[in-house]
């Protein structure tokens, strides 16, 4: 469990993974995808097709703002190119807000619906 420090005189604990985000969170589905850690969350989508990495980006993004309830804070998009042979060629990194991937804005709403 984590704790949000907000403007409310409580915090709010939250649910995470070792990760440090919500178990919840719904995972890039491609085996090459995947969410890094902290200070910012990169969230890698690899590919050698780079409209297919960034159509799997898109469909994360739809299905975590389908979970959060709000749009993704992306902090920024960053892509690279690995010709290292074996690695795919496209990496395409979305750098998210980690208190949205650990489930935060639910937990503040699910709080909020509570004091009342």
């Amino acid at each position: 469990m984590s704790e949000l420090a907000s403007q409310q005189p409580r915090s709010i604990a939250l649910d995470l993974d070792d990760a440090g985000v919500s178990p919840d969170l719904p995972r890039p589905s491609h085996q090459e995808d995947q969410v890094y850690g902290v200070p910012y969350r990169p969230v890698e989508f690899r590919d050698d097709d780079l409209p297919t990495a960034l159509e799997r980006a898109g469909a994360w993004l739809r299905r975590t703002q389908d979970w959060l309830g709000e749009p993704v804070d992306v902090i920024a998009i960053h892509l690279d190119y690995d010709d290292g042979g074996d690695a795919p060629y496209y990496d395409v990194k979305l750098l998210c807000n980690e208190e949205d991937l650990a489930g935060a804005p639910i937990a503040l709403r699910a709080a909020g619906k509570d004091a009342s």
